[in-house]
């Protein structure tokens, strides 16, 4: 059951974050991806600048950590992508 959880939102916080960057989404696969390693890196800017979410449900701070995570990730891979 948790890698179903897993998976849900990593898929959810890879489309916003696409949504937010591109105005789309990357595909399933990517999305997916996407969200899971953006999990792990808005987990560590948050915790570099000290910041705690306290949104409400776990689940939705986990999505709010993950989207900021990969929001950064595309941010990061579009300046590599400019030049």
């Amino acid at each position: 059951m948790t890698i179903i959880y897993i998976l849900i939102i990593g898929a959810v916080s890879g489309w916003l974050a696409g949504q937010i960057m591109k105005g789309g989404g990357f595909g399933l696969l990517w999305n997916i991806i996407l969200g899971i390693v953006g999990s792990f890196v808005g987990g560590w800017v948050l915790g570099l600048l000290n910041i705690s979410l306290n949104v409400g449900s776990a689940t939705v701070n986990t999505i709010i950590q993950s989207v900021i995570g990969a929001v950064v990730l595309l941010f990061v891979a579009g300046l590599f992508r400019g030049r």
